[in-house]
């Protein structure tokens, strides 16, 4: 455990160093490699005659990694992150060697919901890891780091999973990451050991019935990813789903977090609604310059370009001043930003404006993003025990997954009602500008958990 007296180190030196790299290496290959997929996805469908399952091999990873992320933050709070960071890293690398060896399009997306199991359970161990491990002033510094490595894949994923497969081969995509995690994962375990990052108060009490609940979400969120497909009975399916996701999901959150209660609730309900309004609106943005204004898919990832560098500015910013500007005042200027992006959005596609009003107007969510997304992790390790630090990571981690999968369901079965009219672009934007500014109820109620003196 850190102490007071190490909030002048750096996280890039001394004892720091090496799990940094390797952590952020691990955070950087998972965007690697689930932005790569985006690309090789449809070459995949192809070969193994898999449209039938293509939306599933993307859901179903989202869906699973629910349950890794319970799973991960019940035995982080009952002993060490380490061995819940194995076991993640272990399922991971699996469900990569089973895609990129596969023969069928079944067999690659069983790999997809083994990686998801993986996936998930790592963002929460190394969460629990950061906030053992690190002292609370260097939070935001880490979390600057992962967002950066999220950034980074972003502008060269699609282009670098492109080169791989023509000049190599589409199972070099899984493959190659899971070499390259199993290194980092070495560098990690490497700087840990000897590491005592046990709770002196264990957390206690049976997790089977969290996993459980943790099952249900995971089957909603897949069901409701589906939702499109069910035609007439599409709102059915999503409304059902809803339900069943809402019922399913309150274990597995902090208490009143739906009812966006004062501190730790509204951290949380505050990510899962930024989440859905950025990530739902986000699919729209390349499309609508593809349909629109005839960009070709790689001019179009330029929207997203200028929106990922934005993001990783702001954060930059967030971990060195965040303490100083204050919870409210990031919750004020991130929504703004991002209510700005989509208002520039929508008007782009119901007015026709030059496409440069959109990509330039587009980097304003991306710096919104930035400052409060790595804001929210920071605040939510504050908030937290060592009894609970695995159950409050994997409450925010939830509430993105949920946030992102119900808001994309939902846009894209009121975008295909709209198919045929001018309405679906202005339309799915505006529905991500509600979520904007509902963001600023728990957003408001956040308060402050002594983050910058922990």
């Amino acid at each position: 455990m850190s102490t007071a007296n190490d909030t002048t180190e750096s996280v890039w030196r001394g004892r720091y160093l090496g799990v940094t790299v390797g952590a952020v290496a691990l955070v950087f290959l998972a965007a690697m490699q689930s932005l790569a997929v985006t690309t090789v996805m449809p070459i995949v469908s192809a070969e193994l005659d898999g449209a039938a399952l293509y939306a599933v091999a993307f859901s179903g990873t989202l869906a699973t990694s629910v349950i890794g992320m319970v799973a991960a933050g019940a035995w982080a709070d009952r002993s060490s992150p380490v061995p819940a960071l194995t076991a993640a890293v272990t399922l991971f690398v699996i469900g990569l060697v089973i895609a990129g060896a596969a023969t069928s399009m079944e067999m690659l997306v069983v790999g997809r919901l083994i990686q998801g199991l993986g996936t998930g359970g790592q963002t929460v161990a190394l969460y629990v890891v950061v906030a053992r491990m690190y002292p609370a002033a260097l939070h935001g510094r880490v979390f600057a780091a992962f967002s950066a490595a999220w950034v980074v894949p972003s502008l060269i994923g699609p282009f670098l999973a492109g080169a791989v497969t023509e000049y190599l081969h589409w199972r070099w995509v899984f493959l190659g990451v899971a070499g390259l995690t199993i290194l980092f994962f070495i560098v990690v375990m490497s700087r840990l050991r000897g590491r005592d990052l046990h709770t002196d108060e264990p957390a206690k009490g049976r997790i089977a019935a969290r996993l459980g609940f943790a099952v249900a979400v995971a089957a909603g969120a897949l069901t409701l990813s589906l939702a499109g497909e069910f035609g007439a009975w599409s709102w059915v399916v999503v409304g059902a789903s809803a339900v069943v996701i809402g019922l399913a999901a309150r274990p597995l959150l902090p208490p009143r977090t739906l009812r966006a209660g004062r501190g730790l609730p509204s951290v949380v309900l505050m990510r899962g609604l930024i989440a859905g309004a950025l990530f739902g609106a986000e699919i729209y943005v390349p499309y609508l310059l593809i349909d629109e204004y005839g960009f070709s898919p790689t001019w179009a990832g330029l929207g997203l370009t200028t929106a990922a560098v934005a993001w990783a500015a702001a954060a930059e910013i967030q971990g060195r001043y965040g303490d100083r500007i204050g919870n409210a005042r990031i919750t004020l200027f991130g929504v703004a930003q991002l209510f700005a992006a989509l208002l520039f959005a929508g008007a782009t596609a119901l007015l026709h404006l030059h496409p440069a009003v959109l990509i330039i107007g587009w980097a304003l969510a991306g710096a919104g993003m930035g400052l409060m997304y790595p804001r929210l992790t920071v605040l939510t390790l504050a908030y937290s025990t060592p009894q609970n630090q695995g159950f409050n990571s994997s409450a925010l981690s939830i509430s993105d997954s949920i946030g992102a999968a119900t808001a994309i369901a939902v846009m894209g079965v009121v975008f295909t009602a709209l198919t045929g009219t001018h309405a679906g672009f202005p339309v799915v934007f505006a529905i991500a500008g509600v979520l904007t500014l509902l963001a600023l109820i728990p957003g408001l109620r956040m308060g402050h958990a002594h983050e910058q003196h922990r």
